[in-house]
This record gives C-alpha cells, structure tokens and sequence, in this order.
C-alpha cells in the first residue's frame, strides 16, 4: 500500500507520530483492562502489527492519506466478544488517553470522529445480535 495523501485536507492538524503514539498508548492500556483486555486478546495474537493496522486505519479517517486496507464493521461483526457495551468502554478508555496525550483541540476532534465511528460500529453489532442466526450485514 502506497503512502499516498488525497487531495482532501487533514480533517485536522496532527502528525502520523502523534496518531502512532495515541494508538500504542490506548493498546497498552487496553491489554490491562479487566473487560476489554480479554476481548481485544482473543482476537488479537500480533499486538504490533495490530497497532500499525489501527494506526493506518486513523491516518486515513484524519489526515485522508490512503494507507488503510480493511473493513472494521467486517471485523467487528466477526468477533463474538464484542458486545454493544464494549463500545462506551472504548470510548471512555479513548477519550481518557487523547485528553492526555493531545491539546485540548485535537483531542476533542479526535474525539468527536472516534464517537461517529463507534455510533456505527455499535450499530452493526446490535444488528447483528439482534438477528444471531442470520449471516452479518454489512450496511
């Protein structure tokens, strides 16, 4: 995959090493956590290759460069332990490592994109626990 940027604008000012950083220390902090340790862990076996994915996948959705090969609703539809309370944990634990590690501004729009992706990430996996025996939609 080629590090190619669109030619839309970042949606705002932040560098690929802040992006990085923020993935590791949210990863870091998610491996500990006594709810979301154990559901990241049964699907995730190379913690460092899954940063880089993660990392690429905000790089995309921030600063529109084109790096990100993947379908996160596909990802989340396929992992059974992801529940729809999961999500609001997430985001707490997100929202706590970008306010630490971000002025105020960015972490804030961080923040607020992080929700919207999540709104609809939750949507799908309701759907899908709504309908078990049914195969996942994928909008």
């Amino acid at each position: 995959m080629t590090n190619a940027r669109s030619a839309l604008p970042p949606k705002f000012d932040i560098s690929p090493d802040d992006i990085d950083r923020v993935v590791a220390r949210f990863y870091a902090r998610v491996r500990t956590h006594e709810v979301l340790g154990p559901v990241f862990g049964a699907h995730v076996e190379n913690w460092p290759e899954h940063e880089a994915k993660i990392g690429r996948f905000w790089r995309n959705a921030i600063l529109n460069e084109r790096v990100y090969d993947g379908s996160p609703q596909r990802a989340h539809m396929a992992a059974n332990e992801v529940k729809q309370e999961h999500f609001a944990i997430w985001l707490g634990l997100f929202d706590e490592i970008l306010l630490r590690e971000l002025e105020a501004d960015n972490a804030m729009k961080w923040s607020a994109l992080a929700h919207r992706i999540g709104r609809a990430l939750r949507m799908g996996v309701a759907q899908r626990d709504q309908a078990p025996d049914a195969p996942p939609s994928l909008f």
